[in-house]
Formats: structure tokens, sequence, C-alpha cells
């Protein structure tokens, strides 16, 4: 962890207050619509048994879901303090090789949940003003729901920090609101309390109609825990488990507060928002503005994840190249266009598709079971790769959070036609992107040819003092695939030799290999030729920007300090200046040979892979390269060549 998050992981009350603003906008904001979605689905007459049986599952679901699994266990699965589910898999996936099939199902169903959190967040929010004014409509509410989100996902090119300040003082006044209301109510009502007997879940589950699919309401409570787990190295895990008792206890304390309203309501149809309507009439407008307050923090920090991801996906070859700017110097800040522009187009879609919060609910949810479902594979990888932990714990953790996990899955299955088809669509289509990535680029790698670089060595220092060949660089630099320094590619070996001879003073190979870890840089030099052939092997979390030309020159002053390498040009002219010599660097674009007689599923994910390709960056771009000393080279990618052809040669 760098110096610059250093003060976040410390105990302090800013820390938690900031800890308070990043990591519960989602989860928090879940008060707004779950015990309304609880009655809808219940058939919109309220009984004991369904506010006592739902209160019972909600508060399980929030102490074993959330708590044991993601706040007890889950946080302990941190990558060097970082945490998420890309994350959770650089630890384990050299354990198994098909682990990146749950990481990339928990990714894109994490990713499809940001298409949806902040329409729901806020339109729940806003429609809060219907308490205040019954005559207004959804033809009202929509355009100001859009207003908002679009001025969110506008703002992100700015970076968070300036607004960052706020967010956690903005969400300590929505807990406090959420306890206070909640807690009122509370003391009318006291007898809801009898609800943290598990008894009254097992009695709505088992005995009220249609019981069993009412968890696809109770899920509601806990879609923001992926979220908390993900922000782990924003905050620390000590900051996340001390904020965590107060704001656990404010959403209980709202959730039975609204339950303890409810019952008052025996016998009744109610109209309106369990959320709203416990407010006091005198608070009402202010708590529409508290809430559409929150329900910005909940969006924002639902973006930055989805950037982080994406992100994340990139360096692990789960996601094409795409641009990404650091608006500020603060690690974690970062601002990624096409998928700002993606999901803002996708959450108006979504906002003009639905149009009110409650349609929105029967489509939220579906989703994110996916991700907690492949969190849990990816946990249990972790746990068994742990000797000092019991296997009979372990498996008895995953059969417990399986066997709920699946429960509301399978709940939530009754929204696909209701909406919840929306977000597996949104989901399967970033699934099939990072499946085609990922998969062609190990094609790809089956068949590229490596050569033995020492029996080359004698050739390019030949090469090196032939002068009838132009000098094409004082040095010349090649980005290089080859894990092992004893080795080269072919299409290297063509390139300083076969294409036009590449004569040049200096030949220098570089590997970037991207770690499990997230963060830190490290290199390595491996001389193949005294002063003449360097290769340099960099070592970059899995999270670090790549700036290959930055990191290079910084390689090379520590090797001109040492002595080991003459960079000054050969040229008399400029040499007792000791002026530098040119740097060109020889990066190759692969395209897709019509020589090739490829399988059906391998031709089809490689011409995928070069479609998606051509709306990728650059790799001059993607590696941080200067373009004005670039040399592109077009190289085909022939995988197998045809079968034996017959040929009769006429006279």
């Amino acid at each position: 962890m760098d110096s610059s998050h250093k003060h976040i992981n410390k105990f302090s009350f800013a820390s938690l207050l900031i800890t308070m603003g990043i990591i519960y906008g989602d989860i928090g904001t879940s008060p707004l619509y779950v015990m309304r979605e609880l009655v809808k689905e219940g058939g919109g007459v309220v009984g004991a048994d369904l506010i006592l049986g739902g209160l019972s599952c909600i508060f399980w679901t929030i102490t074993i879901q959330t708590t044991l699994k993601y706040i007890v266990i889950t946080l302990r699965a941190d990558n060097n303090g970082e945490g998420g589910i890309f994350s959770l898999y650089a630890l384990v996936r050299r354990h198994r090789k098909w682990l990146y099939i749950p990481a990339l199902i928990g990714g894109c169903a994490l990713l499809a949940d940001g298409f949806i959190s902040p329409p729901i967040s806020v339109s729940s929010a806003i429609e809060g003003l219907k308490m205040v004014n019954p005559t207004i409509t959804n033809s009202q509410t929509v355009p100001m729901v859009i207003i908002i989100i679009t001025g969110i996902f506008s703002f992100q090119r700015w970076g968070t920090n300036l607004v960052g300040r706020t967010y956690g003082p903005v969400m300590l006044i929505w807990f406090s609101m959420l306890a206070t209301a909640g807690g009122y109510q509370l003391l009318h009502h006291p007898e809801v309390l009898k609800a943290v007997n598990p008894w009254y879940a097992y009695q709505l589950l088992s005995a009220y109609p249609n019981g069993f699919w009412l968890l696809g309401a109770v899920f509601l409570c806990t879609t923001g825990a992926e979220s908390m787990y993900s922000d782990l190295g924003h905050c620390g895990r000590i900051n996340i488990r001390i904020t965590w008792v107060f704001v656990k206890s404010s959403l209980l304390l709202n959730y039975f507060g609204q339950a303890a309203w409810l019952m008052g309501q025996e016998g009744k149809i109610v109209e309106g928002n369990p959320f709203f309507l416990i407010m006091p009439s005198w608070f009402l407008v202010s708590s529409v503005i508290i809430a559409t307050a929150a329900a910005i923090v909940a969006s924002q920090a639902i973006i930055s994840g989805s950037f982080t991801l994406i992100s994340e996906a990139m360096r692990l070859n789960f996601w094409p190249k795409v641009a990404i700017k650091y608006p500020t110097i603060h690690r974690g800040q970062l601002y990624v266009p096409s998928i700002n522009t993606i999901l803002w187009l996708g959450c108006i879609g979504i906002t003009l598709y639905f149009q009110e919060s409650g349609k929105m609910g029967a489509a939220y949810g579906l989703a994110i079971t996916l991700t907690m479902l492949m969190t849990t594979i990816l946990l249990t990888a972790w746990l068994l790769s742990r000797k000092k932990v019991p296997k009979v714990f372990i498996y008895s953790l995953l059969v417990i959070f399986l066997t709920i996990e699946s429960s509301f899955l399978i709940a939530n299955l009754s929204k696909f036609k209701h909406g919840g088809f929306v977000t597996l669509i949104i989901a399967a289509c970033l699934f099939l992107v990072m499946y085609i990535w990922h998969k062609a680029r190990q094609i790809q790698k089956r068949y590229i040819h490596f050569y033995d670089v020492h029996k080359y060595l004698p050739m390019m220092e030949a090469l090196m003092e032939d002068e009838s060949v132009p000098k094409y660089a004082a040095n010349l630099v090649y980005l290089t695939n080859a894990s092992f320094p004893n080795l080269i590619e072919a299409k290297i070996i063509n390139s300083i030799f076969k294409k036009r001879p590449k004569r040049a003073d200096v030949y220098w190979l570089l590997h970037v290999n991207v770690t499990d870890e997230p963060h830190g840089i490290s290199y390595k030099v491996n001389t193949l030729l005294p002063g003449k052939v360097i290769r340099i092997d960099f070592n970059m979390g899995f999270r670090v920007e790549q700036k290959v030309n930055i990191y290079f020159r910084r390689a090379i002053d520590d090797l001109v300090k040492h002595n080991e390498v003459d960079i000054t040009s050969r040229h008399e002219s400029l040499k007792k200046f000791h002026y530098a010599g040119d740097f060109q660097f020889v990066i190759f674009e692969r395209f897709l040979s019509y020589d090739n007689d490829l399988p059906m599923m391998e031709g089809f994910l490689l011409d995928m892979y070069f479609l998606l390709k051509k709306t990728s960056l650059p790799t001059t771009r993607a590696f941080g390269l200067d373009s004005s000393v670039v040399n592109v080279e077009s190289v085909p990618l022939i995988i197998t060549q045809p079968r034996s052809i017959k040929m009769t040669r006429i006279q």
C-alpha cells in the first residue's frame, strides 16, 4: 500500500467519515425500496405474517450474507490491501485455470448492476416528491431523474475529489436520519423486535403464499455488499468494519421502524413508499433532498467502481485497451470516457424504459446474485489455498453461502420477464466481449514462435558493424512477449534481419509482466550482449498505468548512471558534446491472415477479436509510447497452414 493512502487505512474520525462516504452508498440507499417491494410482492395488503417474516429475512440476510460473508470473511482476502472480484481472482488464478470463468461472470454481472443502480436510487428519492404533492406524475419525475443522472456522469471527467469531500458528511446525515426516523416508529410498535427470531423467516418462506418468491425483494437489502469489498483498497479493512457497526445499526433501525409503522396499517393497502410515510410531514421535503443527495453518492460509488473494474480487466487482458484518464493525483481517481458514455446511455435507457423505481425493482438484483455466487466460488478457492484453514470449515461455509445465494437466484428468476432480462442481457454482452478477448489472446499465444536469442546474437553484432547497411536508429527498442530472457519472437528476428535490415548501436528488448499484486513497479536487467543487446523486464501491478516510455527512460538513466550502457550518439559531431542518440520503438500490429485453416470456433473467436481490436486503443497509446518515435509494422497472424495442396506442373 503506497503512502498516499496510509492515512485512510489508519483509524481516525476523518478516515471513518471518508469510509462512510465511499463504501456504503449502494447498500445505504436500499431502505428506499426494500420494504416497498416486499409489500408489493406480498400482494399489497399489509399482514403481520408478511411484515414480521419479511423483516426477519432482512435481519438475517444482513447478518449472514453481508456481515459474516463480506465483513468478517471476504475482507480478509485482500490482495496487498486491494479488494474486488478481479483482485480475488488474481490471488487464486494460479491454482485453477478455469477460475477465470467465475471471475468473468461475476465482473460482468457487477458491471451490469451499474446500469440500474443509479436509476433506481435516484428515482426512489425523487419519487418522494409524490408524497409532498400527489399530483406529480412520472412524466414530471422522469426528466428530473435524467437531469440528475446526466449531471453525475458529466462531472466524472473532472474527477470526484471535490465532491468526495462531501460524501462522508452526506452519508453521516443520511444514516442518522435512517436511525432517527426508524427508531421513533419502533418506540410505538416495539413488538416487531421479535422478528429477530428466525422462526418468522421460516414461516414466511414455508407457509405464506408464494413466500419463497419474496426473497427477490428481501435480497435488495444486501445488493451493495459486493461494493464494500471492491472498495477495500480505498478505505482499509479496519475502517470498514468499525463503520459497519454504525451503518448496520442505522439500516436495521430503519427497516424495523418501517415494519413498525406498517404493523399499524395491518389489513390495509398501503399507497406510497413506507420509507417516506414514516417521516413527519414537516420533514418530508427535507427527507427527499437528503435521500436525493444519498442517491447521488450511491450512483457515484457504482460509477467509480465500474471504472476501476474495467481498468483491472484491461490489465488482466479481459477487456480491449481503452483510454483512461486520471483527473487527480489521488490513487483510485480514474476516468474511463468510453465506459462513462456507455453507462450514461444505459442509465438513461433504463430510466425511460421502466419510468418508475417500482418497476426497476423488478429488474434489480438478478444480475448481482450471480456476482455473489461467483465470489463464493473464488473465495472458497482462496480459503483452500490457505493451509491453516480447516477444510470442514471451508466446505461448511460453501454449503451455507451457496444455499442462501442459490435461493436468492431462484427467487430473483421470477423477475426475469418483468425486467430482469435487461440486466442479464447486458451482463451476457459484457461477458461475450471479455471471453472473446481472453480466449483469442490465448489462441494467439499458442502459435507464437520463439527462437533462442543467443543463436542470433552474433548476427546482431555483425549487423551493428556493417556500415554498408544504413543505420536505422541509435537505440532500437522492441516490446517482446517472451516470458524468458533466453527467448525472442520470430517476428522480431524477421523485423531486424529480413524485412529491412535494421542496424542500431544498441538493441533493447522490453517485456511487461502484469503481476497478481495490484500496485508496485520493479524491473530486472538482463545483459545479453554487453552494451549492445539488453533486455529489461518490467513487473507492474494490475492496477498500474502502463506508461512504458516513462519507466523505460527511468531504467536507462539508472543503467547510464552505473556505466552499464553508453547511449551517447556515435556521430562524431554529437559525441563530443555527449549528446544522447535517438530511440526508435518498433511495435507490431497483427492482422488475421487469409492463409489460415482454422476450426470454426477458433475462427469465430479470432474474427470477433480483431473486430473488437478496431475499437480499442492503438498499442502505442495503450503502452504510453511517444508516437513520434514509434514505427508500427503489420504482421500477419498465421495460426495453422492450409492442408497439403496437390499441384501439377504443366510443361
